[in-house]
């Protein structure tokens, strides 16, 4: 088994890797749903997808960002007509986000693509696995999370 060194020079490599392909293979792909929305835009209405309404606060700390950082992406959202500010119902003196139904469907379309894509991507892989890269990559994932909220 290789030393600690090797391993740790192998996954960080292999992340800048994947991080580049994910991104090429977006702007690449023949999928015109997995180019319609860039990674920020998807990211944020997947987020809310699955969580509902957030203020931006709420959104910056579950994504690791700067509130400036996702009220620009908001902003640029709703231009698009993917979002809408609406009043929070807990404060009515703050906002929240709310992907509208085109944004619904926008982000529907593009998880389609990718899940389309990754499974020719994995075609000859067995379900373990699959399973276990949907696993290790939920670690990690939730491990960085977990760092970048203690920094």
């Amino acid at each position: 088994m290789a030393d600690d060194d090797e391993m740790l020079d192998t996954i960080e490599t292999q992340i800048a890797y994947l991080m580049r392909m994910g991104e090429a293979s977006r702007r690449a792909t023949a999928l015109k749903p997995h180019r319609a929305l860039d990674r920020a835009a998807y990211v944020i209405l997947r987020h809310l997808q699955e969580h509902g309404p957030q203020n931006v606060s709420a959104i910056a700390d579950r994504l690791n960002l700067d509130g400036s950082t996702v009220t620009r992406q908001v902003t640029a959202l709703q231009q698009d007509g993917l979002v809408e500010r609406r009043p929070d119902p807990r404060d009515g003196r703050g906002t929240v986000i709310e992907p509208t139904e085109t944004g619904l469907k926008q982000v529907d379309a593009v998880r389609a693509a990718r899940r389309e894509l990754y499974d020719r991507v994995l075609t000859g892989w067995s379900d373990d696995d699959r399973e276990t890269l949907a696993t290790m990559l939920s670690r990690l994932t939730q491990a960085m999370d977990t760092h970048l909220k203690k920094a």
